[in-house]
């Protein structure tokens, strides 16, 4: 019993927590302050709900197998302006995925909230309302990375190389299917 119960000091002084007393029903006592619950839908770092997309600030940014600079470098983003979907919050850290799911924890300073989106569809089409009748004025490539300036239920008004009109949301990844942008 002797070496179970070290070993459980051990653990429990490692996590914070006496699991030991646990073990016997004796009151845990500690000098922290109790951890912030957090939500599932909310960063506990920002109080931001989770997923949100932001932007890659620079040209470049890396992303990290953890949280912290002494992690390995699975991912580099190499494209300004790329959106970014936020899934996890940690300190200054923010866990991030592209598109195609791609990404890991990348420093807070490397993103933007300047909202951006990237063309799915390829020769998506550019109008000049939000209205399938409405005139098309451009046509975006596959992979095209372009402002959102609004979005209401069906379309989002984005600036492509300075090209401003309005585009199917279903043609857009960087903004949820249900999202209004003002």
């Amino acid at each position: 019993m002797m070496r179970i119960a070290g070993v459980l000091a051990l653990v429990g002084a490692l996590c914070g927590t006496s699991l030991l007393a646990q073990e016997t029903d004796a009151p845990v006592t500690s000098d922290k302050p109790p951890e912030k619950q957090c939500q599932p839908d909310v960063g506990c770092v920002t109080n931001l709900p989770l997923p949100r997309f932001v932007s890659l600030k620079g040209s470049e940014g890396n992303a990290r197998r953890g949280p912290g600079l002494t992690h390995r470098i699975d991912w580099v983003f190499t494209r300004a302006g790329m959106p970014l979907r936020i899934t996890a919050e940690y300190e200054n850290w923010r866990r991030v995925e592209d598109s195609e799911g791609a990404g890991g924890w990348v420093h807070y300073s490397l993103l933007s909230g300047v909202r951006s989106a990237l063309v799915t569809l390829d020769m998506a089409e550019l109008r000049e309302a939000p209205d399938d009748s409405a005139t098309v004025i451009a046509q975006a490539e596959l992979g095209v990375i372009g402002r959102l300036l609004e979005c209401n239920p069906d379309w989002c008004r984005v600036s492509l190389d300075g090209t401003r009109g309005w585009m199917l949301k279903t043609a857009l990844w960087g903004v949820k299917s249900d999202e209004i942008i003002e």
